[in-house]
């Protein structure tokens, strides 16, 4: 009743436990051992697990297969996905983005083609193809070029840092089709299929943290697709990237809220157990106060997202909101998982200790989908912009 009162619908408890209870029995397990760059079979079962569930079409409508649960479920699912494995939350995280910008902006034809196969698991993830090597923090400065060639494009460029690129159905790329527009004016956006001649997925990054999940470099060369794979309208595109990038970082701030509570999960249990000079760790106020500026931590990431999601529901306007939460959440997922390290001393900087892996996979949440310093940028354009 109290979860009611505070506004969640049943529907949103239900996706909240089922994704709780899936993410407890499946993929907790496995979570290691993907760190460890192991058990990809397991990954790609646990995709099809939560594809099953409702999990890969969260905001996609139920005639493609979708489970119409909405922004908000979709961030209490991630938060739990990735409170049990941030790298299996990422990928769910990004496939639901591609889910959502076909639905968009898609024609009915690219809509009842793709979205079927995302929702249903036939495809086992989508990607998101817009990192380059000179268009990360600015998009705008994307060089992979989409040129005419009769009823088709042939799309010419190197993409970079692409999520689940590696076993991904389904690639959503953006390209310059207008290389005269002014910059960001003349992009367009494409569907191009897995095994399409020409598309070439490099060799998985080594990375730090969330090391389970893919992340590879995409080659285009002279990758031909035809004219009815484009998205939206001709030059179009930045416009569409630009409202995905919003809507993702409500994701991401979900997932670095699902980082930090295991983290502090795990450090709070660790000083109700562990004994120094005679008394438990926990009787100890200066750890005590610690334990109690990370709960505050947490407590305001959970409303920021959940008031980012639901201004996105309801289709208010909701990018500075999301920038709001994506850099709070991500900055207190780094205290969280500081904090714990520091609360399980010399044993927290170990391999084998159960919160360094946490510490790691909160780390990138403060620079994908928009680093720290470009959401303040955003903050600040927004704040004045209301002002004015």
């Amino acid at each position: 009743m109290t979860e009611l009162l505070s506004g969640l619908s049943e529907m949103q408890i239900m996706v909240r436990d089922t994704a709780r209870r899936i993410a407890n029995e499946r993929l907790a397990p496995l979570a290691e051992r993907l760190d460890l760059g192991e058990g990809r079979e397991g990954m790609l079962a646990n995709l099809k697990l939560l594809a099953e569930n409702g999990f890969m079409g969260l905001a996609v409508t139920s005639d493609y297969g979708g489970s119409e649960a909405g922004t908000v479920a979709f961030a209490l699912a991630i938060e739990e996905l990735g409170y049990a494995c941030a790298a299996t939350a990422v990928t769910t995280s990004v496939t639901n983005m591609v889910a959502e910008v076909i639905q968009t902006v898609g024609s009915p034809e690219q809509r009842q083609r793709y979205l079927p196969q995302l929702t249903s698991g036939a495809c086992s993830a989508g990607a998101f193809c817009l990192t380059e090597a000179g268009a990360g923090s600015d998009p705008a400065g994307l060089r992979t070029k989409a040129r005419r060639d009769g009823n088709h494009f042939v799309l010419d460029g190197e993409k970079l840092y692409i999520t689940s690129a590696e076993y991904a159905g389904v690639f959503v790329v953006w390209a310059v089709t207008d290389p005269n527009a002014p910059k960001g004016k003349g992009v367009s956006c494409f569907l191009v299929e897995a095994g399409t001649p020409g598309l070439v997925i490099g060799k998985a990054e080594h990375k730090t943290g969330q090391a389970g999940s893919s992340t590879n470099p995409v080659t285009f060369d002279q990758c031909r697709v035809p004219a009815s794979a484009m998205m939206g309208k001709e030059n179009d595109g930045f416009r569409v990237a630009v409202a995905e990038l919003a809507g993702g970082r409500i994701g991401v701030a979900a997932l670095a809220l699902g980082i930090a509570r295991a983290a502090m999960d795990k450090a709070k249990a660790y000083l109700l157990e562990r004994e120094q000079f005679g008394k438990k760790l926990a009787e100890f106020q200066g750890l005590q106060w610690m334990v109690a500026d990370r709960e505050v931590d947490l407590a305001a990431s959970r409303l920021l997202i959940l008031d980012a999601a639901r201004l996105k529901e309801a289709k208010l306007p909701f990018a500075k909101a999301a920038s709001i939460a994506k850099l709070f959440s991500s900055e207190a997922a780094g205290r969280a998982t500081d904090t714990a390290v520091q609360m399980f001393g010399g044993a927290g900087y170990l391999r084998s200790s159960p919160v360094e892996r946490h510490a790691r996979d909160a780390r990138i949440t403060r620079i994908y989908e928009g680093t720290s310093e470009i959401q303040r940028l955003i903050i600040a354009r927004e704040t004045l912009r209301e002002m004015a």
